[in-house]
């Protein structure tokens, strides 16, 4: 039986193995403190080895685990032990270089931390439901570039979650007065 490639996290860490942005698609891990203790094995696990220049892969619990660090970021794409490595791997790349593009190449805690708005549209952009809708980073970047610009559109030309983040942040901005 021929299935979509689906995809049970994406995690970014940082060099502790803390939390900086993740997204899960699966329900393989119910509470918070599972999905936690599964970042911080998969993190324990991948630490001591050196996936700076290319992408490794490793299983574990079985889930084939396919990461990538960059200076005090670790980011990592999980996907169930039948799916393929080439398609996880891809993923990784269009999210790691989509950062980079987005970050203007300064791909840092520091940096990830100040752009988490745009680093968690990013994860939206690229897997909706545990599928793939996209990895060229460049198409992810400039769709995640424009959804930032277009916050004075008027209403009518926005998207339901642009309006709604629209009026969430004049609300914010009413109560702050």
């Amino acid at each position: 039986m021929e299935s979509c490639p689906s995809i049970k996290n994406i995690l970014l860490l940082d060099s502790e193995g803390k939390r900086v942005a993740v997204k899960y698609y699966s329900e393989d891990w119910p509470t918070n403190s599972a999905k936690e203790s599964f970042e911080k094995a998969v993190f324990t696990k991948t630490q001591k080895t050196n996936a700076r220049t290319e992408a490794e892969i490793a299983m574990f619990e079985n889930t084939i685990v396919v990461y990538k660090f960059v200076q005090d970021l670790h980011f990592f794409v999980t996907g169930g032990d039948n799916e393929n490595e080439l398609i996880l791997s891809t993923v990784l790349q269009g999210f790691f270089d989509a950062v980079g593009v987005l970050l203007r190449g300064n791909v840092d805690k520091k940096e990830a931390l100040e752009n988490l708005d745009l680093i968690l549209l990013c994860l939206d952009e690229i897997v909706d439901g545990g599928i793939v809708l996209e990895t060229d980073s460049n198409v992810i970047a400039s769709k995640v570039a424009s959804h930032s610009i277009d916050a004075g559109a008027p209403l009518s030309e926005q998207t339901i979650s642009q309006a709604l983040a629209t009026a969430r942040e004049h609300l914010a901005r009413s109560l702050l007065k």
